[in-house]
Formats: C-alpha cells, structure tokens, sequence
C-alpha cells in the first residue's frame, strides 16, 4: 500500500487555481517563451492551452501572460503574478513530497522512527526568519542545528529549553517534542 495526493491552489472562493497540468503549461510556457511549443511540450492543444489559461486568469483576477509580436524578443511569457504563483504551488508541491511521499513519515505519524541517529537534547537558540526555523539543540557534549520550517517549530509549539528529540536521517535533522 501507498500514498497518493494531489493538490491545487485555490482562491479566496474556494475555487481551483491550479493544480498539476496548470502548473506544467505554465512552467513549459516559461522555460518555452513560446504558447505553441508549450503546447506540443506538455501535449495539449492550442485552444485548449488558452482555456486552461483563461481558468487561471479568471481565478486570480489578472493577466498570468505576456504576449509579445515581433523581434527578438517575441513569444509569451509570464507576469509577475504567474511567475509567484507557480512559485508558491511548487513550494506546497515540495513540502508534500516531502511528508506524504517520504516514507518515513507515515513512521513517524505511527510513533515508530526508522532513523536510528536519534539524540536527546535541549533546545538552546531558535530563530524564525521567513519560511525557515534555524533550531540549535544542546546534545551534550556539542550542538546541532536543525533547519526545519516555521510552520513545523510553531506546529510543534516548540521553545527555548524544551527537550526534544534530534532524529538525523541523511543530511536532515528533523525534531520530535517529548
């Protein structure tokens, strides 16, 4: 058995952004410059590109594409606001990668944990700055840092002299709150 999951962005109505094949025609679109060769990239039609794009723009309440005629420096290309939005699905798309298809987290949601280098430790330093937390933990006779995100120290509620648990798998060190 495995997991599988899909996700989209949706507006402020609750209504789909985008999802996977959205967010493949806009990045075919940036790394292309071109709507048509975006196309044949990712294997749909031409007007059904501009539907799909259409969805979007509707969505957000703005252009996500720039086309320009003519030059050098013709073809389509993204707006700002696409570019952002692109950005902030293949962030989501990154931490899901990260939990639902790592299988260790299914461990861990069990409270079982595959990694053997667990180390017990008090937390000395955290600093929140951004997305990222930057945790040093005291596990004597020195101190790591674990790198995990904002979300995840607040989820965990953590705070300066709690004992936790540094689980080191690879190069990551991710933290469990006794």
């Amino acid at each position: 058995m495995k997991a599988k999951a899909k996700l989209w962005l949706v507006n402020d109505e609750d209504k789909p952004t985008i999802g996977a094949g959205k967010a493949e025609l806009l990045e075919s679109i940036r790394k292309e410059g071109s709507l048509n060769r975006a196309c044949r990239k990712v294997k749909i039609s031409y007007k059904h590109a501009w539907l799909l794009l259409r969805e979007i723009e509707e969505s957000v309440g703005e252009p996500v594409i720039i086309k320009k005629r003519g030059g050098k420096a013709q073809g389509t290309f993204l707006t700002e606001r696409a570019i952002n939005l692109l950005e902030e699905y293949n962030a989501y798309q990154n931490i899901l990668a990260q939990t639902v298809y790592d299988k260790t987290f299914w461990e861990v949601i069990g409270l079982k944990i595959s990694a053997r280098n667990q180390m017990k430790g008090r937390i000395t330093e955290i600093e929140k700055e951004g997305l990222i937390a930057k945790i040093k933990i005291a596990v004597e006779p020195s101190t790591i840092t674990a790198v995990i995100t904002k979300e995840a120290a607040d989820s965990l509620g953590i705070k300066k002299d709690d004992k936790v648990l540094a689980v080191v798998k690879a190069t990551e060190v991710m933290i469990g709150k006794e």
